[in-house]
């Protein structure tokens, strides 16, 4: 284990409390979040490597306490205890000091379109975002609606929304690719099984620091949004579509009465997928280099089949299946989330040993 590169994250953390604590950077909002974000980000690691300092020296002492015949037994058994807690302290930091994802802590714009199946994949896309929202609410996240096309019968065609909390993308990357469904749909009066698909796409959300937009690259059109009528029917040219010239890419936001707030809806959006567009190439060429990848995969990767006859929910790139279907379309997938991030763990621990 590398003791000056842990010496170095305690005296930076130690640093940092005191930036943090000083007025002048509390007055820098920016300044003052980002050393924040820091500190939070390197205490684990300060705080683990203080616990192993602090077993080490008991168990010195206890190792010192040998040669006394009338402490020669209890000196034994907490030599044994802190020996154990030695070796459990320094694979729990070998964990924490591999390489990070510098995006596992941004929030997210998570994008969920209907697949195969027509009005079936749109019903369970529907599902889908619900699931999300659940589990969101379950571990204190926040989430705001960007972009709903929904169909009459209650299924979404497309939809995105942002989920805002602690360590987002580190646990939901792993949902981008093809979410797959079996069951009998409402509509079938056979009682056939359907299959029918879903594509999921996780983006970290872009933050002006991470990725500079130019005007000039931007063709921005108004259009008159759609709606249900009545007195409500919008009548002004609200609705925004963003191009992004050098990409391709178009974003389209008509959720609020306001030009401004959609086009800052659509803004978001628009930026967090530029983010990914080149965060997509780098990855690609990385995992070229690598044996394998648990990763968030490509997004055409079928990673996850929801067979409702038998109650089953099974995640291919781990080989786990979960007999919960019901609890976890309720937003149970506290389990599935941490199967793939110890998944993630132990593929970088053997990259690490070659």
């Amino acid at each position: 284990m590398n003791r000056e590169k842990l010496e170095n994250i305690v005296a930076r953390y130690e640093t940092l409390g005191r930036e943090i604590a000083d007025p002048e950077v509390i007055a820098d909002s920016k300044r003052w979040s980002r050393l924040c974000k820091e500190h939070t980000s390197v205490a684990p690691v300060a705080e683990k490597y203080a616990e192993l300092l602090r077993t080490e020296k008991n168990a010195a002492e206890a190792e010192a306490m040998l040669g006394d015949n009338d402490m020669k037994e209890y000196a034994e058994e907490e030599l044994r205890e802190c020996r154990k807690r030695i070796a459990d302290i320094e694979n729990e930091l070998k964990i924490l000091l591999l390489p990070k994802d510098p995006d596992d802590g941004k929030n997210v714009i998570i994008e969920i379109r209907g697949g195969a199946g027509g009005e079936e994949a749109a019903l369970f896309a529907a599902e889908l975002m619900r699931m999300y929202k659940m589990y969101a609410d379950t571990v204190g996240w926040k989430w705001e609606d960007m972009y709903v096309n929904a169909t009459e019968l209650g299924g979404v065609k497309e939809a995105s929304f942002l989920m805002r909390g602690n360590d987002v993308y580190g646990r939901m990357k792993f949902e981008s690719g093809v979410h797959r469904v079996q069951r009998v749909p409402e509509t079938e009066t056979q009682g056939r099984i359907h299959t029918s698909t879903v594509t999921v796409a996780v983006l970290p959300e872009a933050e002006d620091v991470s990725i500079e937009i130019a005007d000039k690259d931007l063709r921005i059109d108004t259009y008159r949004s759609g709606g249900a009528g009545g007195q409500h029917i919008n009548k002004t040219d609200s609705a925004v579509r963003i191009t992004h010239l050098p990409t391709g890419i178009v974003v389209c936001c008509e959720d609020e009465r306001s030009q401004v707030k959609n086009k800052d809806k659509a803004m978001k959006v628009l930026r967090a997928r530029v983010y990914d567009h080149f965060k997509s190439i780098s990855d690609k060429e990385q995992a070229d280099r690598r044996k394998s990848q648990v990763g968030t995969g490509d997004r055409s990767e079928r990673i996850r089949t929801y067979n409702f006859p038998q109650g089953r929910v099974t995640d291919h790139r781990i080989g786990l299946s979960l007999y919960n279907i019901t609890d976890f379309m309720n937003g149970g997938i506290g389990e599935m989330l941490d199967a793939l991030k110890m998944a993630e763990v132990a593929e970088k621990l053997g990259e690490e040993k070659d």
